[in-house]
């Protein structure tokens, strides 16, 4: 039941969600065991202008970035899943973005069963019932 809060320097468009909700639904139900029909995911687009990295906007150093974050269960992933994961979306993001900045980030959130959850039950209900 994770969800996946995206920000992207770029224009808007159908493919580029297409394309960045198809890697992120195949990392998250692959690497991290996900069930795919709870994974939620929002995508907010930034004009690169608007998306400054060392002072310089993204526009004028001619790169695209991309900072993600997904809530997850803790204790539901080890540490070397978490960082493949980590891994493979930053390859998976250049791949679709090109000409990536370094500074682009990835937050895996570890939260506690008790504090997180869908459909009014927290996953500690669900793992008790």
């Amino acid at each position: 039941m994770p969800i996946l809060n995206v920000k992207v320097s770029g224009a808007k468009s159908p493919e580029l969600t297409r394309q960045i909700s198809e890697l992120l639904l195949d990392l998250t139900t692959r690497i991290l065991k996900k069930k795919r029909e709870v994974t939620a995911i929002a995508i907010d687009y930034i004009d690169p202008d608007n998306w400054i990295v060392g002072g310089t906007s993204l526009s004028e150093q001619q790169k695209h970035s991309f900072y993600f974050d997904i809530k997850i269960t803790d204790e539901t992933n080890t540490k070397d899943e978490k960082a493949l994961y980590i891994r493979e979306a930053f390859d998976g993001f250049a791949r679709i973005l090109g000409s990536l900045h370094e500074e682009s980030y990835i937050y895996v959130q570890d939260v506690r069963a008790a504090s997180y959850g869908f459909g009014g039950y927290t996953q500690e209900y669900r793992y008790h019932h």
